[in-house]
């Protein structure tokens, strides 16, 4: 029974997801804890722990099967999803197949937060290198995940004050991060 709950505690959402101490403790087993994966990515490819965690939030909410909306016909009838994203990180499957095939994770599933903040971290990495974004510029670093490396690079976002308010978004809620990674116990 303890291991049937173990696996439906991976499955389900933080519920306080402002507070990134909280999300840690509720993700905090032997198996899958969130704060230790967390750190792994952030040594691995140099982006910040609050810089990652803070794009998961604002994609996803921190919900494993998080999808984009769909659209429906005549009001009641459902369609296709907006887009193909999916997951803790809301990639795109073009995105999430190129991050397979450079990073040699196979078996990556957007639906498991492992694979999903390695994926934001490589992505803000590459993002780094290609644009000279600074690693911890979650503003700038969001433009890009949100506009993908093409749009980023033609300055869509610049017209865009959505996008740029999710972006100043996902920088506030890197900043309130960084100033509670402190007190995680």
């Amino acid at each position: 029974m303890s291991s049937v709950l173990a696996l439906s505690a991976c499955a389900s959402a933080p519920r306080h997801i402002n507070d990134v101490c909280a999300v840690f403790e509720q993700n905090d087993g032997w198996l899958n804890n969130w704060q230790r994966i967390a750190k792994s990515t952030e040594y691995k490819y140099g982006v910040p722990v609050h810089v990652l965690m803070a794009t998961v939030r604002k994609e996803s909410g921190f919900k494993p099967n998080a999808r984009p909306p769909r659209k429906y016909y005549l009001g009641f009838i459902p369609g296709k999803h907006a887009s193909s994203a999916y997951g803790y990180s809301q990639a795109l499957d073009g995105t999430w197949a190129q991050y397979k095939t450079e990073s040699g994770n196979w078996g990556a599933r957007r639906n498991s937060f492992k694979d999903a903040i390695d994926f934001v971290g490589w992505y803000h990495a590459k993002t780094a290198s290609k644009y000279g974004v600074a690693r911890d510029d979650a503003f700038r670093l969001y433009l890009a995940y949100y506009s993908g490396w093409s749009g980023y690079a033609r300055g869509s976002w610049r017209n865009n004050s959505s996008l740029q308010k999710y972006a100043r978004d996902t920088e506030a809620m890197a900043r309130k991060y960084n100033s509670q990674l402190r007190t995680c116990g």
